[in-house]
């Protein structure tokens, strides 16, 4: 089994406002979404979701806030798999509820120091 990085991206400023209720349901759909995963003793580590601000510290030692506004997707998440290849961790991602928000998952093996 390889291990495979799995990046959730979404625009911040078009994702709808939603009722408490609705931000329930949706968090129940990546529940079930990573629990099914699970049960097929395929998740490495469930991950977090990140927040819209940050920093970053660029290499002439500049540290710049971050994400960058100008780019339309920020990163809002990440969950590690395993899988035999990266077609198999793509379709184990077909599910998954930031593709409703209009949102994408960015798939990379991840390779061992």
């Amino acid at each position: 089994m390889k291990e495979f990085l799995l990046v959730f991206r979404a625009d911040y400023k078009s994702m709808p406002k939603t009722s408490p209720e609705q931000m329930q349901a949706n968090t129940q759909k990546w529940m079930n979404w990573i629990a099914g995963i699970a049960a097929q003793n395929k998740l490495a580590d469930r991950g977090n979701h990140l927040e819209a601000t940050g920093q970053v510290l660029k290499s002439d030692g500049i540290i710049a806030d971050g994400p960058y506004t100008e780019i339309k997707e920020s990163i809002m998440g990440y969950t590690i798999i395993n899988a035999e290849s990266v077609e198999e961790a793509t379709a184990l991602c077909k599910e998954c509820p930031i593709l409703l928000l209009g949102g994408s998952v960015e798939v990379r093996e991840i390779s061992k120091l």
